[in-house]
C-alpha cells in the first residue's frame, strides 16, 4: 500500500483529542443520602461498570473516525499491477504495438480495426505525460526504436498500414518489452492494440512472451481490443491446382473452399483467366475472361468445396484469379491468385523386355490412352523401346524413363540412367521377376540408381497384400487425398514383390504395403529423383501375374501411374504460387539468360531485377503485395515472358476471436488489464500508474462510523 499524501498520516494524531474531552469530561460521582445505603452502593457500582463501557465504546469510535478520516485524506492506493505506482503525470515509457495484419482491414460501422486502433492510440498519445519515451510497433518485421518526441509517434501512427506478411503479435510484444527494459524512466507501459484473433496469438508462442514479459516485471500490460464480437465474412481458402506446370493436352483442375463465419444465404465465386487483350494500345496488356462460376448456399459457420476445370489452354505462362462475387466485411481473402505453365506433352522413354509392346500396354494405356492419343489429348507422349537399346538410346529428349521389371544391365547402362536422373530428369523402375541375380542389383552401379538392396522375393498367395497409402501430401499421391478410405486397393492384391533391405542414402517410402513394408519408394539424384516400385506393372503372359494393379476396376492403378509421372516430370518441381513475403526463385533457360528482367507487380509498378547467371534463377524478394507478378526480357518473338502469383498465408486473414478466458491463460501469471473504450482505457491507465485507491472505501466508514457514534451518544446520554 502506498499514500499519495503521506503527510496526512499526521493527522492521526488528533486522536489524543477525543481522549482529553473523555477525561475533561468524565461526569464526578454524586453523594447521594438514601436510607437504604447498601442498596445504593450497589446500584452506584452498577452506573459506574455501565458508564465506563459507554464513554470506553464512544471513545473508540471517534478516535477511529479520526484515523480513518486521516487515512482517507492521505489517499492509500493498492497495487494490482506492474509497474511503479506514484503521480499520474510522471513521465511514462511507452510501446504502442499494433496488429497491421490484413485482417485488421475487416469493415464494421464504416471503420476498419486499424482505423479504429489509430484513433484510439492518437486518442492515448495526447493523455501521455509530458516528457515521455514512445515507441510505436507493428506486425513488420524490424528492430524497434523510440520515437524522437511525440509529434514525431503521432506522424508514425498516422502513417500504419496493413501488411501481407504480419508476424504474430507476441513476437512483436517481446521485441516491445526488450525495447522497454533499457529505459531509464522508472514507469513502463505497454498498450497493444489488437482485435484478438486467435491467428495474431499462436498458443506456442505463449511460453516464450511469458518469458519476456518476465523479464520486465515493471511494465505495465494494457490489451486495447479493437475487434467485433461477431464478425461475418466470407472467405477463399488456399487454391489447391492439379500442377503448376501442366501439359497443354491435360486439363488445369483448381480446388478451393469458400468459408462463411457469421454468414448464410446464396454466394457465387467465379473463376477468371488473364488473357491478351488486342484491344489495349500497351502491347502485352492483359484483361480477365470469365472462364467458370460456381453458386452454392451456406449456412454461418459453414465451408463448401469448390472445383474449377480449365482446358484448351495455349502454351506459355498463363495466370488468374478466383473470386468472391460482392463485397463482405474483410475484401483481403475475397481473392486468391494463381500461375500455371503449360508446356507440350511429355515424352516418356517406356523400356521393357521384348516383346516391349506386350510388357508395356498397360503402362502406355494409363498415361496415353488410344483415344487420346489420337484426338490429340494424351498429356504424355510414350514412346516403347526394348530394354536392349538403353546403352544406344539418347534420353536428352525425354523427361522422364520407365523401366519396366529390367533385366541386369551394364556398369555403363546404370551410370548413364544416374546421370540423366542428376540433370533434372525422372526415372521409374517396376521391379519384377527379371531382377536376377540379385547380387548384380545390389552392386555399386545400380546401387547409385535404386532406393535399396535387394534381399528376396516375397510372396502372398492368398492375396492380402496390397498397397496402403498413408501420407496423401506427397504430390504422386495427392490426388488420392479426396477419396481417403474410398480407394478399392483391397481389390488389387500384390502376390509376389521384392523385399529391400536396407534403404539407400536420403531414400524414403513414398506408399507402403499393408504388412508396412516398403512399395514405391522415392530416391533424389542430383536435380531429378528415382522412384523404385517393389513388383512390377506388367508381366509375361504366360506366367502367373505377380499384382492385379492394373486389372478390372484399375483406376487407381491410372491415377498413380499418372500422378507419379507427372512428378518425376517435374510438373510441381518449380515454385510459381507463393504466399506473401517468400522469396521467389524462378528457373531461367540456361541457353538465353538475359541481362536484367523487367518485373511487374500486382499494381502496376516496374522494376529491373538481375539475375543470379550461375544458379540460371532470378531472385526476387518483394513479394508484399497479393496478386499476379509478370517477369519479362526481350522481345515478343524470343524473349521471356513469365510469371509467379503471391497470395496471403491463410492465418491473416481468420477472424476467430479468443475469449477472455483464455487471453488470460494465454498470459499465465502476468497481470494485464484489457480495454475496449476510451473511459475503459483511462480507468485501467489509472489504476495501473496510481494503484486502486481506497478513498471512497474510507470515507464511507467515517461516515458510518460517526453515524454509529452519533446514535450511541443520544442513546446513552438521553434523559430519562
Amino acid at each position: 500500500m502506498t499514500f499519495v499524501n503521506p503527510l496526512l498520516l499526521a493527522g492521526a494524531g488528533l486522536v489524543v483529542i477525543p481522549l482529553v474531552l473523555h477525561l475533561v469530561m468524565r461526569r464526578r460521582p454524586r453523594l447521594v443520602e438514601f436510607p437504604a445505603l447498601r442498596f445504593v452502593r450497589l446500584r452506584h457500582e452498577t452506573n459506574q461498570r455501565q458508564l465506563r463501557l459507554r464513554h470506553l465504546l464512544l471513545l473508540l469510535l471517534r478516535m477511529l473516525a479520526i484515523v480513518l478520516a486521516a487515512l482517507a485524506l492521505a489517499r492509500p492506493s493498492l497495487r494490482l499491477s506492474a509497474g511503479p505506482i506514484g503521480s499520474q503525470r510522471a513521465p511514462v515509457a511507452a510501446a504502442l504495438v499494433f496488429d497491421t495484419s490484413p485482417r485488421m482491414e475487416y469493415r464494421h460501422e464504416n471503420r476498419t480495426r486499424l482505423e479504429a486502433a489509430q484513433e484510439l492510440a492518437l486518442w492515448l498519445l495526447a493523455q501521455l505525460p509530458p516528457e515521455s519515451q514512445v515507441a510505436v510497433l507493428d506486425s513488420r518485421r524490424g528492430p524497434a526504436a523510440f520515437q524522437v518526441d511525440l509529434g514525431a509517434a503521432r506522424h508514425r501512427i498516422e502513417r500504419l498500414e496493413t501488411t501481407a506478411d504480419a508476424q504474430p503479435i507476441p513476437h512483436v510484444l517481446a521485441e516491445a518489452a526488450r525495447l522497454l527494459a533499457g529505459s531509464e524512466l522508472a514507469r513502463k507501459e505497454m498498450y497493444v492494440f489488437t482485435d484478438l484473433a486467435r491467428a495474431a496469438w499462436p498458443i506456442d508462442a505463449a511460453g516464450r512472451l511469458q518469458e519476456r514479459l518476465n523479464e520486465a516485471p515493471d511494465a505495465g500490460l494494457y490489451l486495447i481490443d479493437v475487434g467485433v464480437a461477431q464478425p461475418a465474412n466470407l472467405a477463399l481458402g488456399e487454391l489447391r491446382l492439379s500442377g503448376q506446370i501442366v501439359s497443354s493436352r491435360s486439363t488445369l483442375r483448381i480446388e478451393t473452399e469458400l468459408i462463411s463465419i457469421g454468414m448464410g444465404d446464396k454466394h457465387t465465386v467465379e473463376l477468371y483467366v488473364l488473357e491478351p487483350d488486342p484491344a489495349a494500345k500497351v502491347p502485352g496488356a492483359r484483361r480477365p475472361e470469365k472462364r467458370g462460376e460456381q453458386t452454392v448456399s451456406l449456412t454461418p459457420g459453414q465451408s463448401r468445396s469448390l472445383e474449377f476445370r480449365v482446358s484448351n489452354l495455349n502454351q506459355g505462362t498463363h495466370q488468374g484469379y478466383v473470386q468472391i462475387l460482392g463485397q463482405d466485411g474483410l475484401g483481403a481473402d475475397d481473392r486468391r491468385y494463381f500461375t500455371v505453365e503449360v508446356k507440350p506433352a511429355w515424352r516418356i522413354l517406356i523400356a521393357a523386355p521384348k516383346p516391349e509392346n506386350t510388357y508395356a500396354v498397360f503402362l502406355r494405356e494409363a498415361l496415353a490412352p488410344e483415344s487420346f492419343r489420337r484426338s490429340g489429348l494424351a498429356r504424355f507422349a510414350c514412346d516403347v523401346a526394348p530394354l536392349d537399346d538403353l546403352p544406344q538410346k539418347d534420353l536428352a529428349p525425354y523427361a522422364a524413363v520407365c523401366l519396366l521389371d529390367p533385366k541386369p544391365l551394364e556398369p555403363l547402362v546404370w551410370q548413364k540412367l544416374a546421370d540423366y536422373v542428376a540433370e533434372g530428369h525422372g526415372l521409374a523402375v517396376w521391379l519384377g521377376r527379371n531382377a536376377e541375380p540379385v547380387k548384380t542389383f545390389n552392386e555399386p552401379p545400380a546401387q547409385d540408381v535404386l532406393a535399396g538392396k535387394l534381399l528376396r522375393q516375397a510372396r502372398s498367395p492368398e492375396g492380402k497384400l496390397t498397397l496402403a497409402p498413408e501420407n496423401l501430401e506427397h504430390p504422386a499421391l495427392v490426388a488420392f487425398r479426396g477419396l481417403a478410405g474410398g480407394v478399392p486397393w483391397s481389390r488389387h492384391p500384390v502376390y509376389r514383390y521384392w523385399q529391400l533391405d536396407a534403404l539407400a542414402e536420403g531414400a524414403h517410402v513414398i506408399a507402403p504395403f499393408n504388412d508396412a513394408g516398403p512399395a514405391i519408394v522415392e530416391r533424389p539424384l542430383g536435380r531429378g529423383r528415382a522412384i523404385t516400385v517393389t513388383t512390377p506393372v506388367s508381366d509375361d503372359p504366360n506366367r502367373d501375374p505377380w499384382n492385379l494393379l492394373p486389372i478390372g476396376e484399375a483406376w487407381p492403378f491410372v491415377i498413380l501411374a499418372n500422378e507419379m509421372m507427372a512428378y518425376l516430370v517435374g510438373s510441381g518441381s518449380e515454385e510459381l504460387n507463393y504466399r506473401a513475403g517468400q522469396t521467389v526463385a524462378l528457373e531461367l533457360p540456361a541457353d538465353r539468360i538475359a541481362p536484367s528482367y523487367l518485373l511487374t507487380g500486382p499494381d502496376g509498378t516496374q522494376a529491373r531485377i538481375a539475375p543470379d547467371v550461375k544458379q540460371h534463377r532470378l531472385m526476387i524478394t518483394s513479394t508484399e503485395l497479393p496478386g499476379n507478378y509478370r517477369v519479362q526480357a526481350g522481345g515478343p518473338e524470343e524473349g521471356v515472358d513469365r510469371g509467379f502469383s503471391v497470395n496471403l498465408a491463410p492465418e491473416q486473414t481468420r477472424l476467430e476471436r479468443w475469449s477472455d478466458q483464455e487471453l488470460a491463460q494465454f498470459f499465465g501469471t502476468y497481470p494485464f488489464r484489457l480495454a475496449r473504450s476510451k473511459e475503459q482505457i483511462e480507468l485501467n491507465v489509472h489504476t495501473g500508474r496510481v494503484g486502486r485507491e481506497l478513498f471512497g472505501v474510507l470515507i464511507l466508514a467515517v461516515a458510518a462510523v460517526l453515524g454509529l457514534e452519533h446514535v450511541l451518544a443520544n442513546r446513552f446520554y438521553k434523559k430519562g
